[in-house]
């Protein structure tokens, strides 16, 4: 089933395993995929004598298999065939489970999942071409792995389609834990553990006083600002620190990028991957999968607080933490999110299929995501608040020679309408004439771009009214020893090659402070 090519890198992922690893599958033999599934897994098995199928027939209607160690459970099971997006996701769990892979949590994050009141059952239902999906299978097999007392299903949608439709799913990833909602779409291991933290509760853990981190120098974010400004701090041999949700931050959640110059073509996945690999090559410890609770920016010596009873303190801070998804935030919008309000026409978007479906932008991500969609739906009906779209004129012009996508400029939303379980409507306002109307539809991608995240220094830094935090052309802000780079200051243009050039000129401008004594 698996090409020779891929069968050789993953002998060479593998080579090094050392303990044993056994597929356990369970299946019906007359069901369509079996065979599918355990000639999949036989030739992944073939490619070390570390690995080994066993197989057990059932009468059921079942299509699974669990990882074992030893012959003992590690609480991650596949109910699908792990193609596509998520085969990484197979390789990562055995690499792992040998404790040999390169994603696995630092000890402050792996002490809090440890520390999670159990038992917890956790249920990922994705699709094999979502983008999106292998971070959250990838991240809750990790959780599955070090506590004893949890386990992850990752299943297959279109496989168990019965199953995922009594749920009423309408986009990927969705995460049960316990048989409740706990999460859906895009998302990271530190989002995913502060979502189980505050629903199961945490034990005291021997180990769980307060840390205290020093440094010459803090990052807070990790996307292109955060990594560029590393990487020039860090050239100066200063002993610098990245605090992050994830590296690459919003890069890695972009699909295509063609405007980073010298690179005519990239991915955000492997752009995100490149930052880390360059981040490598110097001395900078990265502390990812964090959320900053509170910083204190007065004084000399800056602290920054985070989850897990963990300070970071420095006598320079340089906030690159970025920008995120905008909401509506109308009447409707949080209940239904999930359930036909979506994010992502790459990941969701087939779940609209023959269908009708809106899109609120008429910039380049919401024009893009008309164009997309309308492959796939009936028909895609694009809201846009301001009087013109904001779009790129050739993608105006391919989406108005699209029969089935029409456009309503001067159109704010008001509502989400919703029978309950899923999305029937949207409310819009004529902003001329002040009319509003009900549009039923079957599903709503937001797509009207970003907020800047820097709720956490608001109460210490002047920002915009749209939140971005004020710098000069140094990157300073009105605090000695804090600069502010990238999406979340007040620069214009955000773009990646520009936030690159922001982290570099606040790492430089830090420098230069420092070497004067001016912070």
């Amino acid at each position: 089933m698996l090409e020779t090519s891929i069968l050789d890198q993953v002998r060479e992922i593998f080579r090094q395993l050392e303990s044993r690893y056994t597929f356990h599958i369970t299946c019906r033999p007359a069901d369509e995929q079996a065979r599918e599934l355990t000639d999949f897994l036989n030739d992944v098995a073939s490619c070390s004598d570390k690995l080994s199928c066993q197989l057990t027939e059932t009468d059921e209607p079942r299509l699974e298999f669990t990882l074992l160690k030893e012959g003992k459970e590690t609480g991650i099971k596949f109910r699908a065939i792990p193609g596509g997006h998520e085969f990484s996701s197979l390789l990562l769990a055995v690499l792992n489970a040998d404790e040999k892979g390169k994603n696995l949590p630092d000890e402050g994050i792996a002490r809090r999942i440890k520390a999670l009141k159990t038992p917890i059952h956790l249920q990922t239902y994705v699709s094999l071409t979502c983008t999106n999906c292998p971070d959250i299978v990838q991240a809750l097999n990790i959780v599955a792995l070090l506590n004893p007392g949890i386990t992850h299903d990752t299943i297959d949608g279109a496989v168990f389609q019965e199953e995922a439709n009594a749920l009423k799913i309408q986009a990927v990833p969705s995460v049960y834990a316990n048989g409740k909602l706990l999460h859906v779409g895009r998302g990271s291991l530190g989002e995913l553990l502060q979502k189980l933290e505050d629903t199961f509760g945490s034990s005291p853990q021997e180990d769980a006083a307060p840390v205290l981190r020093e440094f010459d120098t803090l990052v807070l974010g990790g996307g292109p600002a955060g990594a560029s400004a590393a990487i020039y701090s860090a050239r100066k041999g200063l002993r610098v620190a990245i605090i992050a949700e994830k590296i690459g931050g919003q890069v890695k959640e972009t699909v295509g990028i063609e405007n980073l110059i010298s690179v005519p073509q990239t991915t955000g996945a492997q752009l995100a991957d490149a930052l880390r690999s360059h981040i490598g090559h110097y001395p900078v410890e990265i502390f990812e999968n964090r959320k900053i609770e509170k910083a204190e920016l007065q004084g000399k010596e800056k602290k920054i607080f985070t989850g897990g009873g963990e300070t970071f303190a420095a006598p320079s801070v340089i906030i690159a933490t970025g920008a995120s998804w905008r909401k509506l935030n109308v009447e409707g919008e949080a209940e239904y999110i999930g359930r036909g309000v979506a994010f992502c026409p790459h990941c969701d978007g087939p779940f609209y299929q023959g269908k009708h479906v809106a899109v609120i932008g008429g910039g380049n991500s919401g024009i893009e995501a008309a164009i997309d969609l309308a492959g796939i739906c009936n028909q895609v009906t694009v809201f846009e608040f301001a009087d013109t779209l904001k779009a790129d004129q050739v993608l105006q012009e391919k989406a108005k020679s699209l029969p089935n996508v029409e456009i309503f400029t001067s159109s704010q939303t008001t509502r989400i309408i919703g029978n309950g379980e899923k999305v029937t409507g949207i409310r819009i306002k004529d902003r001329i004439t002040g009319e509003e109307r009900d549009c039923p539809l079957d599903g709503i991608f937001v797509q009207i771009g970003l907020a800047a995240n820097s709720a956490p220094f608001r109460d210490a830094l002047e920002t915009t009214p749209a939140g971005e935090i004020k710098t000069d052309a140094f990157c300073r802000t009105a605090l000695p020893g804090v600069y502010a780079a990238g999406d979340v200051s007040d620069v214009p243009y955000k773009q990646i090659v520009i936030a690159m050039g922001e982290g570099a000129k606040a790492a430089l401008s830090a420098f230069d402070d420092r070497i004067r004594g001016i912070a």
